[in-house]
């Protein structure tokens, strides 16, 4: 079998800027994203700390002699370095006495547990060590956006101006295949099967590796049903439990959601959305819970046990898992600006699905719809409505308001000031 292409990604360029000032860079997000093949398109050396063949061994070098581990071509790949979290601390002493940068990469799908092995790690790392998130592939990564807008030219002031002719059922098949990098390259029935196939790991294997104690696969599936039914939101733990309770026939307790939750996200599989606070020029209050979100859409698709034809039946789910996909393209566009990602919303129902903000105070209001006049109409006037309830006297205007859209045949700027984009012209 011929190996794929490498697909140049967003993170490239980003890891080469982080190699260039730091002695490590640590590259985290989920499993078969493909933060390894991107790290070894800058690596000069690898060692694949989980190989089956060796796995043992080099567990036995990390401890005893860990430059075994460390020694070798830079920039030194790591490959799932947390399965020896006693490196950390070896690569930072390694960059401190070395004196120079991009000696290493780490690359890793889990977060170390905090507990005895994790409190081998004695220092942060911070000056040492850099982090960089990746994602799944964005539409413009994986080919299926044109890239005619550019994030970074709507936060310069340029004004959106492309056509656009994807379908709606074709942005279904995208929210159903993820952004996984194998899938690209692969038939479309066969690429479907990449989600389901991770979803039976996470289930089965990858969530039981995170803290090593046991965990009923069919309580983790009905947990991720449950949680694929209320991404969009920002729903307590016991709308969790309800939920379980009445789509399940299941009952957990809140203490035992959370502990679930929190393993998730230690393997990225769930990644919630913070909320944004504004000064507004009135004293509405403002609501702090994480909007839920999995890291990929199709993660959620392939919990419900649904496919695109149930999407284009059911538009309302249709719509929440397009957010989902939209939220995870703008992550991916904000990071290469070096920004972020936040929701809104407030006591008296005011919503903003995104806020894109960058480090120098600029920001861009976003709403996402999968498209149609009244909508799109909704998603500007409540745009509208925040941007007037900012006191841009203590904090700047929003450099942009955009309604994000799943089909609409012109990316443009409206008469009232709102962009309308389809999110297959958009890339960073």
């Amino acid at each position: 079998m011929v190996k794929p292409k490498y697909r140049p990604r967003i993170a490239d360029a980003m890891l080469r800027r982080k190699l260039l000032g730091m002695g490590a860079v640590l590259i985290e997000g989920p499993k078969w994203c493909g933060k390894t093949t991107t790290a070894e398109q800058q690596s000069g050396s690898v060692i694949y700390m989980d190989d089956p063949k060796s796995r043992q061994m080099n567990l036995e070098a990390a401890s005893l002699n860990p430059d075994l581990i460390l020694d070798g071509q830079t920039p030194r790949l790591i490959d799932e370095w947390q399965i020896a979290p006693t490196l950390w601390d070896a690569v930072r002493f390694a960059v401190d006495h070395r004196g120079e940068d991009g000696q290493f990469i780490l690359t890793g799908s889990a977060v170390p547990l905090v507990g005895e092995e994790d409190l081998k790690r004695t220092h942060t790392g911070t000056g040492r060590i850099a982090r960089l998130r990746m994602r799944t592939m964005s539409l413009w990564e994986s080919g299926d956006s044109s890239g005619a807008i550019s994030l970074r030219a709507l936060f310069d002031g340029k004004e959106p101006a492309a056509v656009c002719d994807t379908e709606l059922s074709e942005i279904a098949y995208l929210v159903c295949r993820g952004g996984w990098p194998r899938t690209v390259s692969q038939p479309r029935e066969i690429a479907l099967d990449r989600a389901i196939d991770y979803f039976d790991a996470v289930v089965n294997v990858d969530i039981q590796r995170v803290d090593g104690s046991l965990k009923n696969p069919d309580r983790v599936a009905r947990l991720m049903r449950s949680y694929a039914r209320l991404q969009g939101s920002q729903a307590p733990l016991s709308a969790i439990c309800d939920d379980l309770s009445a789509h399940e026939n299941y009952s957990l307790d809140a203490r035992t959601v959370q502990v679930y939750l929190n393993a998730l996200k230690m393997i990225f599989v769930i990644e919630d959305m913070p909320a944004w606070n504004p000064n507004l020029r009135s004293k509405t209050a403002i609501r702090t819970s994480d909007t839920r979100y999995f890291t990929d859409p199709s993660i959620a698709v392939a919990a419900l046990g649904i496919g695109s034809d149930s999407l284009m039946a059911d538009l309302r789910t249709f719509g929440f898992l397009f957010e989902c996909l939209c939220v995870r393209d703008l992550r991916v566009y904000a990071g290469a600006l070096g920004g972020g990602v936040s929701h809104y919303r407030d006591s008296k129902g005011l919503e903003c699905d995104a806020v894109v903000h960058l480090r120098d105070g600029s920001y861009g209001l976003v709403e996402i719809k999968l498209g149609g006049d009244r909508l799109v109409n909704e998603g500007a006037a409540n745009l509208i409505k925040l941007k007037n309830k900012i006191d841009t006297d203590r904090m700047k205007a929003p450099s942009f308001m955009m309604v994000l859209t799943a089909v609409g045949k012109y990316a443009m700027k409206r008469q009232d000031g709102v962009y309308v984009v389809p999110v297959c012209c958009l890339k960073d």
